[in-house]
């Protein structure tokens, strides 16, 4: 039996020119790994949150069992000025530099959130989605990302 996809969920239709324009926000922060830890251990601004939730089309449940974190102490943490933690800063980058690559293979967070929702082959046939809540998982989506790209399925 083929597992059916979850849908796709967002407020707004992001269009791809602003999803590069989101991606191109973060990415400097997340593009070589001393800047993923320097920007980590300063901590992101609550706003990266909202704007990940905006990109990836997670609804605020699979976004809250992903990142451990409930939506409204995000919108709190914006209205307050605060940053986030550096584990809850150093996910979000990885998952920002995920979907960056994501986009770049599929054409779209819309197609990639599809993908990150059926299970994969090169993932013992697990759906990526569920291994997003680590850093470790997010590796491995990262893993098979690479094999996609370079046609390396077996």
């Amino acid at each position: 039996m083929a597992a059916t996809p979850k849908p796709y969920k967002t407020k707004a239709k992001v269009s791809i020119v602003a999803e590069s324009a989101l991606i191109a926000t973060y990415q400097s922060l997340y593009d070589n790994p001393i800047s993923l830890l320097t920007s980590s251990k300063k901590g992101l601004s609550a706003k990266a949150a909202l704007d990940f939730l905006n990109l990836s089309g997670f609804s605020k449940e699979e976004f809250q069992d992903t990142f451990k974190t409930n939506v409204k102490t995000i919108q709190n943490y914006v209205s307050n000025s605060s940053k986030l933690d550096a584990a809850l800063s150093e996910k979000l980058l990885k998952s920002f530099s995920l979907f960056d690559k994501g986009i770049e293979i599929f054409g779209s967070a819309k197609t990639f959130h599809q993908w990150l929702n059926m299970p994969a082959y090169g993932l013992g046939n697990q759906i990526p989605f569920d291994l997003m809540d680590t850093i470790t998982g997010i590796s491995l989506i990262e893993e098979e990302l690479i094999r996609i790209e370079y046609g390396d399925l077996a």
